[in-house]
């Protein structure tokens, strides 16, 4: 046999070696996937967190809300609240107690394609992004532009591109639209088009829900279909912190709640500002805040699925600006998972809001370290966690594609280390010394836990510096750019076909023209 002839089996060999170490998993399988179980990360003892409920339910007892709307009030004082000379709404110990008892636990946070279904309740860590963003950053010259429409779908199509995002709240305010009616109408329309992933959203006005509502029935073919599978939910900030009801949400809450809308109840103090500067105290009116809501929601339909969204925000106590990549961020985030754990409901926190104006290396830690610990600390939803710049004033397209890779290294270590017998080797170990070749590199354990173990990154740089100078010296921020520009060229989402698009485009005002939602030839 010549030479020639006895290495090319070889080749061969190392070539399906590859072949079969590229080989899609079925998710099942794969090293991360949505809904691994954190909690290993606790900033509050147990002890900690008795003590901010019983202060929250001091709050409510005792100081309680100003500025109810009349059906609100009309609600509580029946079920046994009280409405104080100084007009505040009191909210008593038991009836937030039984209301905390009864309310919704065990429910299905639904894609519009069920592939994308997930549980966000217990310890089960998802990721999604939000935010109100007002400017789109362009990666490459740092200029921030006012955000539109368009980049509504096209954020939503990179997100339905990409696998650890799980799911999308709108990220951005379209400053193309004046007219809060087809502001609401549109945003909705937009990111449903762009993405089967779960999708939620937020309006100005209640008529606006009723008529986006109305839009959904459509889509998902009939009320009965969509409150079976109501694959948007509803952002609501019902809150002015401290401890005042916004009224116009208030008013979108109730009837969205009535129409089937999942809602996500959401009080973002800013500690120091419009919350406590101490970050327990943080914790405790934003509790207090969001339990009131649970009590009013449960009030207007009892047992309707509610996240539980305490979010409270950090100053820069030097200038009064928001720190969204904090490390005091960090861990009141993580405080508020398990304050939701505590009360045994499906919880949503921020992570994510880097202070970083760009993709740079501020960027990358103070994202990696708020996403990580809120994910190990078990936040169900993890909202902001992909995109933001600025806290929460700019979004970035190409660090959806970073980001993308830097959840899916914290979802890794999550998952932690797998104890079992053969994760633990000694039959490996044995046959590679005794046996084989006195290396890993191709025993059979190896290529089975190469991708069931170990997760890759898609664009961030594994090369030695001689291969990444041959492909061009390239850095993280060039490799997102020209993957945004594939996905954005390529990803089209059809799953809302052109029959009913038109029948939409009919009954309600769309501004993003068709013409734009599909690949250009």
């Amino acid at each position: 046999m010549s030479e020639v002839q006895a290495i090319a089996p070889r080749r061969r060999g190392r070539a399906a070696r590859r072949e079969e170490r590229a080989a899609a998993l079925p998710p099942e399988l794969k090293a991360v996937r949505p809904g691994l179980e954190g909690g290993l990360y606790k900033p509050l003892s147990d002890s900690d967190v008795k003590r901010i409920h019983e202060a929250a339910l001091d709050l409510l007892e005792q100081v309680g809300f100003c500025d109810a709307i009349p059906s609100c009030i009309e609600m509580v004082t029946a079920a046994g609240g009280t409405l104080s000379d100084a007009g505040r709404l009191l909210f008593p110990r038991s009836l937030v107690e039984d209301t905390i008892a009864m309310a919704a636990r065990r429910f299905t946070v639904h894609g519009f394609d069920s592939r994308h279904d997930f549980e966000p309740w217990g310890k089960k860590v998802h990721f999604g992004t939000a935010g109100a963003a007002v400017h789109m950053v362009d990666a490459m010259t740092g200029v921030y532009r006012e955000s539109t429409l368009d980049d509504l779908y096209d954020i939503a199509r990179i997100v339905d591109s990409l696998e650890h995002i799980h799911f999308f709240q709108r990220s951005i305010v379209l400053r193309d639209i004046e007219e809060s009616r087809e502001l609401d109408i549109n945003t909705c329309y937009a990111a449903i088009s762009g993405t089967s992933k779960h999708v939620g959203t937020s309006f100005f006005q209640p008529e606006h829900v009723d008529e986006t509502v109305r839009m959904l029935h459509m889509i998902a073919g009939g009320e009965d279909k969509w409150r079976a599978r109501p694959f948007v939910s509803m952002s609501s900030c019902f809150v002015v912190p401290p401890l005042k009801f916004a009224e116009d949400a208030c008013r979108c809450l109730e009837v969205g709640v009535r129409a089937g809308m999942p809602v996500l109840l959401l009080a973002a103090g800013q500690a120091g500002a419009t919350s406590p500067a101490s970050l327990a105290g943080a914790v405790v009116q934003e509790t207090a805040e969001v339990l009131a809501a649970l009590v009013y929601v449960n009030l207007i339909v009892p047992g309707h699925p509610c996240i539980f969204g305490a979010w409270p925000f950090v100053s820069d106590l030097r200038t009064g600006a928001m720190s969204g990549g904090s490390g005091e961020q960090a861990v009141l985030m993580a405080a508020c998972a398990q304050m939701a754990q505590f009360y045994d409901l499906p919880g949503g926190v921020a992570a994510g809001m880097t202070d970083s104006k760009v993709p740079d290396a501020q960027s990358g830690y103070e994202k990696g370290y708020t996403v990580a610990l809120a994910a190990q600390a078990g936040g169900n939803m993890i909202y902001e966690s992909a995109g933001m710049h600025a806290s929460l004033l700019g979004f970035c397209l190409e660090s959806l594609v970073i980001d993308n890779d830097m959840l899916g290294s914290v979802l890794r270590t999550v998952r932690g280390i797998e104890m079992s017998k053969d994760h633990l080797a000694v039959e490996t170990i044995r046959d590679v010394c005794l046996q084989g070749p006195g290396h890993f590199l191709g025993h059979a354990q190896t290529l089975d836990l190469m991708q069931k173990d170990y997760v890759y990154p898609t664009i961030g740089d594994r090369t030695s510096p001689k291969e990444w100078v041959e492909q061009g010296s390239t850095n993280v921020v060039d490799k997102a750019h020209k993957r945004t520009q594939e996905i954005l060229a390529e990803h089209y989402p059809d799953h809302i076909d052109a029959a009913m698009d038109a029948r939409i485009r009919e009954s309600f005002p769309i501004r993003l023209p068709r013409g734009n939602m599909r690949a250009r030839r």
